[in-house]
């Protein structure tokens, strides 16, 4: 709680000298909703469920105070996953950027960036999440800071230091997580990106690599990553494996097609497979459709394969929904 009160003073306070600052830039804010929604029927060993959802909701603002300081505040009404409440609001990100030539700054309750560059790349958040974030290998938005540098068009890094806890828990301790990562653009429209964290706990040290490659061309993209997790939740030797390959195809100025496939793996340890109720592959391959700027309908097919042979196949037919102001 102490940390959390000495936070608020010390955005407060930043706030205050980036409003006190002058120069060219007028300062302007805008609101933004984003809306997340679907209708989807699943099928598993012959039993089937159809299901009306609002998976997301963003409400937030942001706001220019001049050419090198800016802010952002975003509520997150999501689903909570367990008991009887069907939605929950969350403080996604409440933060102050400054941001000067090369080096940018950032400090709050921030956005991460561990799978940001993957996140763009798939194009599909209000779909299905990114890898990493889908599989809990790091949270999307947490309490700390972010330092990045671009030494040129081709390279730049970043450093991140952070509760670790995520942005939906309370903190419980004083361990912080760490992060590096590197980006480098070797040749127009092709990007690779390398990042790495850890966090101690009870003397031991989880560990995070992510690797990624990805290509833009004039209609088409692709991305590929591969994400390592070592001592899981801080537990000796259990490990995760995991890829992830995206693509989209642009079929006109209204309409695109894509595909996804990921892995996900475990290690076992003493013939104890621990992580086999979360093992699998996944599969989506569908379109969408943008009528209008800022509405996005994708009808989309995903199949999710157990590792678990106990298990059946999960398919899924969906009609996604992206609503952005």
């Amino acid at each position: 709680m102490k940390k959390n009160l000495l936070l608020i003073v010390a955005i407060a306070m930043l706030f205050n000298v980036a409003h006190a600052q002058t120069n060219t830039t007028e300062a302007s804010g805008k609101p933004f909703v984003k809306i997340y929604s679907n209708f989807h029927s699943s099928f598993s060993d012959g039993e089937n469920q159809n299901m009306f959802e609002i998976t997301r909701a963003y409400f937030g603002y942001e706001y220019t105070f001049n050419e090198n300081f800016s802010g952002k505040l975003t509520l997150d009404v999501g689903n909570p996953g367990a008991g009887k409440l069907q939605q929950t609001v969350f403080l996604k990100t409440a933060y102050l950027k400054y941001k000067k030539d090369h080096l940018s700054l950032s400090f709050g309750l921030l956005g991460l960036v561990q799978f940001k560059e993957q996140e763009t790349n798939w194009g599909y958040r209000y779909i299905y999440k990114s890898f990493q974030d889908e599989h809990k290998y790091n949270s999307s938005a947490d309490l700390g800071f972010i330092a990045e540098y671009k030494v040129s068009d081709e390279l730049s890094f970043d450093f991140s230091l952070t509760n670790g806890e995520g942005y939906k828990t309370v903190v419980v301790d004083s361990v912080l997580r760490t992060g590096f990562g590197a980006t480098l653009k070797p040749v127009k429209n092709l990007m690779v990106r390398a990042y790495y964290d850890f966090i101690k706990k009870f003397d031991v040290s989880q560990q995070s690599v992510s690797l990624f490659v990805g290509y833009t061309g004039n209609n088409w993209s692709l991305g590929s990553e591969y994400n390592q997790l070592l001592n899981a939740e801080n537990v000796t030797d259990e490990n995760l494996n995991g890829y992830s390959f995206y693509g989209t195809y642009q079929l006109g100025s209204q309409t695109k097609i894509f595909g996804r496939y990921d892995v996900l793996s475990s290690n076992e340890i003493l013939n104890n497979a621990w992580n086999i109720l979360n093992d699998g592959s996944l599969i989506i391959l569908g379109m969408e459709y943008s009528p209008v700027k800022g509405v996005n309908i994708s009808p989309n097919y995903q199949a999710w394969n157990p590792k678990d042979d106990s298990k059946k196949i999960l398919s899924a037919f969906y009609i996604n929904f992206e609503f952005k102001l």
